[in-house]
């Protein structure tokens, strides 16, 4: 009776915000050293019940503590205490009864008054004071999402030590040579000269690691989008169909590094054969160019000469037609240039053409030239090269001079560049396509087509007793490189060696990452369907909570455009006559192959557990196919690869990709899912339209400057040898973000005018498990992280800039200069 006593009272002092807390921490605790591993993506359950029949859940689970009593003590009780003890019972049973009833009327209470400040234009909460209860989130992604957190930096916990770190900062100092964001910016934090400063924040690192409060980021929407296919590849449900096993099949032969290696150079030496051999070897049957030239295109998806994609014309999506046409483009050179903007012409220089060099005699020999010969085929080949880089030109100079998308016959094209076959080789790349001389194709740079032809014709009449066949062998070193990711690592080990050598040197890409993409390319189809069958039953919740989002995001960002300064009222009009014709929604697939159709689509594709050579070189021509359908589709096929918003026509349209764990989740409280994926749309949707509002309005630099001077103060920055300017592309991106940031939280809060009942977790409640949820973004998730000089986590501080809506503890006592702050 005692301990039963002990414990009620223990728990009616429990303070009520913190009751959530210990009702949503995971069932067991992720083992030290270990990342937190999501669940299976969109394999959570979706919520069957009311919150409020949850919250009846909770304490009907609680009850039976109370109640509970020492066997022992109920065998020597003697009847009479029996009585006594029921009496007891019905006293405390009463007395729980009535503490319900008080919390209860406490969350009504408190309930009324936060709906009232909301009516007010205030946040619904005030952190400094005591919170009304919230109902806490028990789906599994909302206990994953709890354990992540509580293994995370609390930023308004630990405020002086957490908003400071710039990107990359506890993994990365000046020592160790890994690259730094903000280099050249003077004073930055870090500016290589300031060694003091990066020992301190080191040690501080290294205390938060001890105190396990390192920063669990969340990854980049690609890679996050990469790891749910990857969980979809490697998935050990029912066999399927014969499509998704050649997929998974492709996949896991992708990853066999092993096989691979022991193949080596053979598979692509037997390929040469088959392609007739080439001059390198000296057993080459002199094939002729054209039908070379157009076995590559259709069966390697090669193109040495030129490129080929499929795509509109903007002059005509003007006007509504959505068309497709042939788009013919110079080619990626695999020689590198540089543009000399004196000559307007492209030239390779002798310090890149060393190590260039160097690589083609490196692929020679491992294709088993001889030493002798290998020379020879390599000046050849640069030489050829050479020539044709010449013609080449960068995009804005072509963009500057007219020369994109012009329109000419097939017919028209052939006379202009006599010796490529043009019909035969578009017949056979767009196989089964009828094409015909008279349709329309459109050129990105007729000039360098009009040389490229003129250099490959005078090769081929070159007659020369040692001939080796130029043209031939720079065909084969194309297709070499196309091959060269299903070919063993010294082949790629070359490569990453000349892109070192360029400066061009970037960290490679986990093979699981390489094998998803690859199989992407071929199977694209099947993981379409893949992605859908697993999301169907789910996938009407799943749209409707993400629909909400980007309504209320892109009505946030419509009120965000009215409270900037422009430079007259028609500026505004027509930045809003545009904006205002835009249609937000949800990009999805509309129709879906069933798995007969992908069977009889993939019926000719034989895939080998152990040959992944065979294997992609099916991809590629599979590729090459999906692409020729492009020219008959009319409507917009979804990329299943797409993260990112885009503009098709008056559509503003949002790819299923963005909404994944741990980005979003439609059983995450809608706190997290603004917090997050609210500002990452609000950010997508500014730069769409930064180029009309950095023209229109002064608001862009001024707001950069304001959130720049917060960042200089708070780190005691200012003062310090001058001022501390940025560039145009840094203000614009603090801009940018910072306004995602209000754009999301307002949008959050006019949300939560809708549904006031938004549940919680780790005992955090709306506006702080918003922005708590947002401190866990990523400044290195985005392409345009290289502008941003501080990491996004610090724009916390410039928002509760004298305001509400941060706790007193987000003050640093240490900084002086706190109470000098501006609101921006």
């Amino acid at each position: 009776m005692q301990k039963t006593t002990i414990h009620l009272l223990r728990m009616s002092e429990t303070p009520i915000e913190l009751e959530p807390r210990l009702s949503v921490q995971p069932s067991s605790q992720p083992e030290s050293g270990r990342g937190l591993q999501p669940p299976p993506l969109f394999q959570l359950p979706l919520p069957t019940q009311d919150p409020s029949d949850t919250h009846q859940q909770m304490q009907l689970q609680l009850e039976p503590q109370l109640s509970e009593s020492n066997p022992e003590h109920q065998q020597q009780a003697k009847p009479v205490w029996i009585n006594r003890r029921r009496l007891i019972r019905l006293i405390l049973g009463f007395s729980l009864c009535s503490a319900i009833l008080g919390l209860v009327y406490y969350m009504h209470y408190n309930h009324q008054n936060s709906n009232i400040q909301a009516g007010k234009g205030r946040p619904p909460e005030k952190h400094n004071t005591i919170t009304h209860t919230v109902t806490p989130c028990l789906s599994p992604a909302c206990q994953w999402a709890s354990a992540r957190l509580s293994i995370s930096a609390d930023p308004f916990t630990q405020p002086c030590d957490y908003f400071l770190f710039t990107c990359g900062s506890d993994i990365l100092s000046p020592d160790n040579g890994g690259r730094q964001r903000g280099q050249g910016i003077p004073g930055h934090p870090q500016n290589q000269k300031e060694k003091a400063v990066w020992t301190e924040r080191r040690g501080q690192s290294k205390e938060r690691e001890d105190r396990g409060l390192r920063k669990e980021k969340i990854p980049d929407r690609k890679t996050v989008l990469l790891q749910y296919l990857r969980e979809i590849l490697e998935s050990n449900t029912r066999p399927g169909s014969t499509a998704v096993q050649k997929a998974k099949g492709f996949y896991h032969s992708c990853l066999d590094t092993k096989s691979i290696q022991t193949a080596g150079a053979e598979p692509f030496l037997a390929l040469i054969q088959k392609l007739g051999g080439w001059a390198v070897s000296g057993q080459w049957n002199r094939t002729d160019f054209n039908s070379t030239l157009r076995l590559l295109m259709r069966d390697y998806a090669t193109f040495p000469f030129f490129n080929l994609y499929v795509g509109k014309d903007p002059n005509e999506i003007a006007h509504g037609t959505t068309r497709r046409y042939i788009q013919i483009d110079q080619p990626d050179l695999l020689i590198p240039i540089e543009w000399n903007s004196k000559t307007l012409k492209s030239q390779a220089k002798t310090r890149t053409l060393r190590p260039f060099l160097a690589s083609c005699e490196r692929y020679l020999a491992l294709l088993g030239a001889p030493p002798s010969s290998s020379m020879i085929h390599v000046g050849t080949f640069i030489s050829l090269s050479s020539e044709l880089a010449v013609a080449a030109a960068p995009l804005d100079f072509r963009l500057s001079k007219g020369q994109l998308y012009q329109r000419m016959t097939i017919r028209e094209l052939q006379k202009q560049a006599p010796a490529i076959d043009w019909l035969g080789c578009l017949q056979a790349a767009f196989h089964p396509l009828p094409l015909i001389e008279d349709d329309h194709v459109l050129l990105h740079n007729l000039p360098y087509i009009v040389q490229m032809s003129r250099i490959v014709g005078k090769w081929l009449n070159k007659h020369e007793p040692s001939s080796s066949g130029p043209v031939h062998t720079y065909m084969v070193l194309s297709l070499l490189h196309k091959l060269m990711p299903a070919l063993d690592s010294r082949f790629s080990e070359t490569a990453k060696n000349l892109s070192m050598a360029l400066g061009d040197a970037e960290e490679g890409a986990d093979r699981w990452k390489h094998c998803v993409l690859e199989t992407e390319r071929g199977f694209d189809l099947v993981l379409t369907h893949l992605l859908s069958k697993r999301t169907a039953h789910r996938e009407i919740f799943i749209v409707q909570q993400a629909e909400e989002i980007i309504q209320n995001i892109f009505t946030s960002f419509k009120s965000k455009l009215h409270e900037l300064k422009w430079t007259d009222q028609k500026s505004l009009q027509f930045v809003m006559k545009k904006i205002q014709s835009l249609i937000p929604r949800l990009w999805t697939t509309k129709e879906i192959s069933s798995e007969a159709e992908l069977d009889l689509l993939f019926s000719k594709v034989t895939v080998g557990t152990t040959s992944f050579f065979s294997n992609y070189v099916q991809s590629l021509s599979l590729w090459q196919k999906r692409r020729s359908q492009l020219l008959t589709e009319k409507a917009e096929a979804a990329d299943i690869l797409s993260v990112t918003p885009f503009l098709l026509g008056d559509e503003l349209l949002f790819p299923m990709g963005m909404f994944i764990p741990p980005l979003f989740h439609p059983t995450y409280p809608r706190a997290m899912n603004y917090g997050v994926m609210g500002f990452i749309i609000a950010k997508d949707i500014l730069h769409l339209i930064l180029p009309d509002v950095y023209s229109h309005s002064e608001m862009v630099h001024a707001v950069g400057e304001c959130v720049w001077a917060h960042y200089l103060t708070v780190t005691e920055k200012a003062g310090r040898g001058g001022e501390f300017s940025l560039s145009a592309a840094q203000q614009q991106e603090l801009w940018v973000q910072y306004s995602a940031l209000q754009i999301a939280l307002q949008a959050y809060h006019q949300s939560l005018k809708n549904h006031p009942n938004d549940t919680s977790i780790s005992g955090l409640s709306h506006t702080r498990l918003f922005l708590t949820s947002f401190s866990q973004v990523n400044c290195d998730s985005d392409p345009y992280s290289k502008c941003m000089p501080l990491e996004p986590s610090f724009l916390i501080t410039v928002i509760c800039a004298k305001s509400d809506l941060c706790p007193t503890s987000l003050q640093c006592p240490n900084k002086t200069q706190q109470h000098s702050l501006e609101t921006c």
